[in-house]
């Protein structure tokens, strides 16, 4: 399963909050197929039914099925550049 960096954690927390969302609201990720290398990523009140939902340190994202696939075994890294702009890396997980 999808494992999020304390830095990811912080930004999808803040980047929800911003945006005046519920607690329970979160940061959805989607994918065309499971060996995709692109994913669409969107922030949402809820999950839907066939989402596997991550929860690490309080934040939540929410991973549609191809996504799931893809990144089953990937760690969600965040930076945030000088001028504001977020950006999300997809790395392998340290064992």
């Amino acid at each position: 399963m999808l494992t999020l960096t304390e830095s990811a954690s912080t930004v999808v927390k803040a980047i929800v909050s911003r945006r005046g969302e519920p607690e329970e609201a979160g940061l959805r990720i989607e994918a065309e197929n499971a060996d995709a290398t692109q994913f669409s990523v969107a922030i949402v009140p809820t999950p839907e039914a066939t989402d596997a939902v991550v929860e690490q340190e309080g934040a939540h994202v929410f991973l549609g099925e191809k996504a799931a696939v893809a990144l089953g075994e990937m760690t969600l890294d965040a930076r945030v550049s000088d001028d504001g702009r977020i950006a999300f890396d997809i790395l392998p997980q340290q064992h």
